[in-house]
């Protein structure tokens, strides 16, 4: 179901600091998004980068933070839906960074599930993916 304005606004808050602190590199701002439970997931881009607890984790963005030198991430489309105290975004979006020898403009889409815990909305899973290379337009499956 549509999330109402509030719970709106709120997941919306957690992704727009996701995203300044990965712009920063701000490792601590970003792991205090994550629920710190056990089965916290998050899933990248690359076919290794499915992590599970917060240790994993933040080992996964200090590789990340090393093999560039700028990044950001630009939230676009998104939609927010909500039931209880859980919320979910879907949101299309683009990781731009440097890595030194070229630039990158990788296009994403996200999938982020938060949890209310009290007065804060927790990240417990993170899911980032790119469309299917070599999959043209109104066809199911890449060639």
């Amino acid at each position: 179901m549509k999330a109402n304005q509030e719970t709106e606004i709120a997941a919306m808050n957690v992704i727009n600091q996701f995203a300044e602190a990965f712009a920063r590199r701000d490792l601590k701002a970003m792991m205090a998004l994550y629920a710190p439970d056990p089965d916290v997931v998050a899933i990248g881009t690359g076919g290794d980068e499915k992590r599970i607890g917060p240790a994993d984790i933040k080992a996964l963005f200090e590789r990340d933070f090393a093999q560039f030198e700028d990044a950001s991430l630009e939230v676009g489309r998104h939609s927010v839906s909500a039931a209880g105290s859980v919320a979910w975004v879907a949101a299309d979006a683009i990781v731009h960074t440097d890595t030194g020898d070229r630039r990158i403009n990788l296009p994403v889409r996200l999938t982020v599930v938060l949890e209310r815990r009290g007065d804060r909305w927790f990240i417990v899973q993170f899911h980032g993916s790119t469309p299917a290379a070599g999959q043209k337009e109104g066809e199911a499956f890449p060639t």
